[in-house]
């Protein structure tokens, strides 16, 4: 009997995908890097039985419509704003991402990037590369602090609470904005729920772990960081088209606001002479917040095991609603 067929859009550890070679015949783009070609990626979607993709793999109507064998599509994140689930529904085939696993790894990424951005880690670290180093001075790359200020969180998911609760742990007054009301954060750290507004309004930094939406693009924009302090610190963990980055820019360059810590961008990857990296309050990293080798090892492993149970008619876990 023959095996069903699966594309892997990236070069993954070989050690991981045995487990699908078990039950199916396993084919992988032979880059971990280069991302597989459009053209590639619709000819194997046409005789596949499972796609594991990336978050820059397009998942939409052309691909799923010309799929007939398609059962599952199992993506390497946890947002899925590059599959059209709805069509996916249609026509039958599961989409699955792989949440949880990477919780507490993003939000030690989000903190990061916030103390980071705060401290001046970045800048400090490039001026002694540069030989700028040659004596002290009170107020050499003096940051801000980060202790005892207002965090706003947008977004009180799972990440975003993992994130309060980093916050708490430097006695930061929590406030958060999201779709509905979060009472597991608002009892066990304290959190206080506040209108978009007046969250933005009264925080010294603004974190966003938002979903792309249709509601959430473009959510940042010139009135929104015109509403914020002077001295906050926008982060951006969640993703990019959430922020107009014109408007951003500008913020920055007219201080509207004080800094800003990007994991993520309009388009990526960005170009090196991206308006936003010459300027210096600016600490810009690539799309990095779930990189570390345990946990993406593990999102790779729940692929996997997705496909696989898919396949063997198992019950497969974190199935995305349509």
């Amino acid at each position: 009997m023959k095996k069903p067929y699966v594309f892997i859009t990236r070069k993954l550890p070989t050690q991981i995908v045995q487990a699908l070679e078990d039950v199916a015949e396993v084919k992988m783009w032979d880059s971990e890097e280069v991302q597989v070609p459009r053209e590639v990626l619709l000819e194997e979607a046409a005789k596949a039985d499972a796609l594991l993709t990336m978050l820059s793999d397009k998942v939409d109507e052309q691909l799923l419509s010309n799929a007939p064998n398609l059962k599952i599509v199992a993506n390497l994140a946890v947002g899925y704003d590059n599959i059209d689930i709805y069509t996916a529904a249609n026509n039958g085939v599961v989409v699955t991402n792989t949440p949880d696993v990477l919780t507490d790894t993003t939000a030690d990424l989000a903190f990061s990037l916030l103390l980071a951005t705060a401290r001046r880690i970045v800048e400090g670290a490039q001026y002694i590369k540069e030989g700028k180093w040659n004596s002290w001075s009170p107020f050499l790359l003096a940051g801000t602090d980060v202790h005892h200020k207002t965090i706003g969180i947008v977004g009180m998911g799972k990440i975003g609470q993992a994130v309060a609760k980093r916050a708490s742990g430097f006695d930061m007054e929590i406030l958060y904005h999201n779709r509905s009301r979060n009472t597991e954060a608002e009892t066990e750290l304290g959190a206080v729920y506040q209108s978009l507004e007046e969250l933005l309004k009264k925080s010294d930094y603004i974190v966003c772990l938002t979903p792309l939406t249709e509601e959430t693009k473009h959510l940042f924009g010139k009135e929104q960081f015109k509403m914020m302090k002077n001295s906050a610190i926008f982060i951006n963990v969640g993703r990019g088209q959430v922020v107009v980055e014109e408007d951003l820019v500008e913020a920055l360059k007219n201080g509207d606001i004080a800094g800003a810590g990007l994991d993520v961008f309009y388009q990526e990857p960005i170009s090196n002479s991206h308006p936003l990296l010459e300027l210096p309050q600016v600490v810009a990293i690539p799309h990095i917040g779930s990189a570390s080798v345990e946990t993406r090892t593990e999102m790779m492993e729940l692929c996997c095991k997705n496909i696989k149970d898919k396949l063997t008619g198992k019950e497969v876990k974190s199935i995305l609603p349509n």
